[in-house]
């Protein structure tokens, strides 16, 4: 397995060189801002997306609150899941990243010693986003073309294969949808009773079910009122 792809002349390589040649010809600040964005700016931005829905949802409140707000959960913790089955896949592939066993790529990167067989970068990202358009599909679809882009930068650094990249999707796509229906069926539980608490209950809405103000909340004045009435037919009787 170590000498996958080590032939430069096979298409994953000559997509590699295709690819990462653009980094030769860019000017050096946009190199600069494509490894920032690839570490860690589209990474970022796909959390904000899942924290934005996250917020969308517990503002709406009703019903399905509790159970969107499970979905949401799942999506850090199908990418950790991702990311720690991809440990023995690496293992045991063993693939050198790309600049080891080809010449003349432009690294946009150091310290990339470790092995490149699946991009955990891809997996990360990919993860999040299908997480995510199980519980919005627009935003879902936002964050799948970030970790697209992303993958693609992942090989315009000139860290990656193209097949790296691929099966990192691949990877966060399979745990991220199979695993789905388990990580439902635990995690709605505990999101409902937290929306049940009166101190924790706004991380999942904050209107509860009865509209808002939250499930059983008492309007101010209501209970004088209350009051007042059961005083006047106390009187009548």
């Amino acid at each position: 397995m170590a000498g996958l792809a080590e032939s430069g002349s096979n298409p994953d390589v000559e997509l590699l060189y295709d690819i990462n040649g653009l980094a030769k010809d860019a000017p050096h600040w946009f190199d600069r801002v494509m490894e920032f964005v690839g570490e860690y700016g589209l990474l970022f931005a796909i959390v904000l997306l899942v924290l934005w829905s996250w917020w969308g949802v517990r503002r709406r409140g009703g019903e399905d609150a509790a159970s969107n707000v499970a979905a949401l959960v799942w999506a850090p913790l199908a990418a950790g899941v991702a990311v720690l089955v991809n440990v023995p896949i690496r293992g045991f592939v063993e693939r050198p990243r790309p600049f080891k066993s080809h010449e003349g790529l432009e690294v946009l990167v150091d310290g990339k010693n470790d092995f490149s067989f699946v991009s955990d970068h891809a997996t990360l990202c990919m993860a999040l986003a299908v997480a995510l358009f199980v519980a919005n599909r627009k935003l879902g679809i936002l964050g799948i073309v970030l970790a697209l882009f992303g993958g693609f930068i992942r090989v315009y650094m000139g860290v990656h294969y193209p097949t790296d990249v691929v099966g990192g999707f691949a990877l966060g796509t399979a745990v991220a949808l199979l695993l789905s229906p388990l990580a439902m069926a635990l995690l709605t539980p505990l999101t409902r009773a937290i929306e049940r608490s009166p101190r924790v209950g706004w991380l999942v809405s904050a209107r509860g079910r009865d509209g808002e103000g939250g499930r059983g909340a008492v309007v101010p004045g209501a209970r004088k009122a209350e009051d007042a009435g059961a005083g006047e037919r106390d009187l009548a009787a």
